[in-house]
């Protein structure tokens, strides 16, 4: 019989701990974060009072690809996601690379939406006068410094703290709800407002509502990393669809509750002014609440998103550089801390230009431009591989869904959707960077070293202190 603690390779196998219950709670606190905390004012700004409608469309397309994510994770319970679905399904090793690379970037691009988010929290908590400018950038540079010191210094993740994250997150969305069911219930606020849908001058109502959509699908990120769970989970094979997608219904209705309340108890206009939105929303419905806890939460909420965001990115990279498909530099780890300090300071020096040069909805725009054009290639995947069978039974969308999935995604992450012009030329920047870094790894592989240059997905998420 197969020893089940050892990997086909010998070495040791990850140890199945999480039940259904941990794993829901991982998909959740993973998609809950930035978005909804710093970008329901931005989304207002393109569709008026009817801001729930993109944050619904943002649901729909989400569960689409998650059908194809659930057979993917089912059929290859693998610590690997999108780039070994890539790999396996087209085998062309530079769109392995891309993938990849695109993953990592989107980290970037949403760390450094939150530390923008966590600035503008930090303002209101502690009531600073600092204006919009360089102020904020000055906060929000400080605290992805701090943020690279912590992932320098090396952070035991574990499904506990998570947890503790997680319940700090909902308990914030939940105080948002708890006010605006208080609020409208007294009388307050204006629920007409729900339906009064405006958009840009000059924009027609189907364009606002795409290009509303393809902003708060950031809010809906995050539960594609929950199959990196995968060899981490009891029974993944039964497990995982029903909780990936309780986990996605479970947040996409906090999201509409929230978004309902914020745009009942504060107008359109005001909610879409600054970076800090649900601040206003507690203020107007619960005078006597103290805004500064709030914003303490808010900030905490952010913060776990930008850590964790920062530690993908990082390992990613330290990943590819040892798999020779970006220089080897890139790799290199401190002997005493065991962390990918090149890693680290490559993404941080990469995340502090974002910060300075873009704004917060340009951000959270590009991560989910870059995120979407994944979801696209992982929906054409999950048709290609039909062809591929395995010997155990695993989940099977119907062929439907995915063909939908990617019509949806590769449509939300094209011009046509209204999308703005900032997001390609971000996303065009940090794609260009990784093509650059690629091409003269491979040309210094094969001419000076005389090596081969293949990106093997699954060695990706391997610990620095295992190399």
């Amino acid at each position: 019989m197969a020893d089940e603690s050892a990997t086909a390779s010998g070495q040791p196998a990850l140890r199945r701990v999480m039940g259904p219950w941990l794993l829901l709670l991982f998909v959740v606190g993973d998609i809950l974060g930035t978005g909804v905390y710093a970008l329901t004012g931005k989304v207002a700004a393109e569709v008026g009072g009817a801001v729930w409608l993109p944050f619904l469309c943002a649901f729909v397309v989400a569960v689409l690809t998650a059908f194809s994510y659930l057979e993917l994770v089912t059929k290859y319970p693998r610590a690997a996601g999108a780039a070994l679905y890539t790999h396996k399904a087209f085998g062309i090793h530079f769109l392995t690379f891309m993938v990849t690379f695109t993953v990592m970037s989107s980290g970037l691009t949403s760390a450094s939406s939150a530390s923008k988010a966590f600035a503008g929290n930090f303002v209101e908590a502690f009531d600073l006068s600092i204006g919009e400018g360089i102020g904020l950038t000055a906060l929000a540079l400080g605290f992805m410094t701090l943020i690279a010191l912590v992932n320098f210094r090396g952070v035991g993740e574990s499904v506990k703290i998570n947890l503790l994250l997680t319940c700090v997150e909902l308990t914030g969305l939940l105080i948002v709800i708890c006010i605006g069911a208080w609020a409208l219930g007294g009388g307050e606020g204006d629920l007409s407002r729900l339906t009064d849908f405006k958009a840009p001058e000059g924009e027609s109502p189907f364009f606002s509502v795409t290009a509303a959509t393809a902003l708060a699908f950031f809010a809906m990120v995050g539960f594609e990393d929950s199959v990196n769970m995968a060899e981490e989970t009891r029974d993944p094979v039964r497990i995982f669809p029903k909780v990936m997608l309780a986990g996605l219904c479970v947040t996409g209705l906090i999201y509409l509750l929230v978004s309902i309340s914020s745009v009942a108890l504060v107008s359109p206009e005001d909610l879409s002014e600054g970076d800090a939105p649900l601040l206003k929303v507690v203020a107007a419905g619960a005078p006597a609440f103290p805004v500064s806890i709030f914003a303490f939460i808010t900030m905490f909420a952010v913060a776990n998103s930008a850590l964790i965001n920062m530690l993908m990115a990082s390992r990613l990279l330290y990943g590819m550089a040892n798999e020779r498909v970006l220089p080897r530099f890139l790799g290199l780890v401190h002997r005493a801390r065991r962390t990918p300090w090149a890693g680290i300071l490559f993404t941080t020096l990469v995340a502090f230009g974002l910060i300075w040069f873009a704004d917060l909805t340009a951000l959270g725009g590009t991560t989910a431009l870059l995120l979407l054009c994944v979801f696209t290639v992982v929906n054409v995947a999950v048709l290609v591989l039909r062809r591929d069978r395995v010997e155990h039974r695993h989940f099977r969308a119907p062929t439907v869904i995915p063909v939908i999935g990617a019509v949806a995604c590769a449509y939300l992450a094209s011009p046509l959707s209204g999308r703005s012009g900032e997001d390609y030329r971000i996303a065009g920047v940090l794609l260009v960077i990784g093509v650059v870094l690629w091409a003269v790894t491979y040309a210094v592989n094969r001419f000076v070293l005389h090596q081969d240059t293949r990106l093997d997905p699954e060695h990706l998420a391997d610990d620095p202190a295992d190399r």
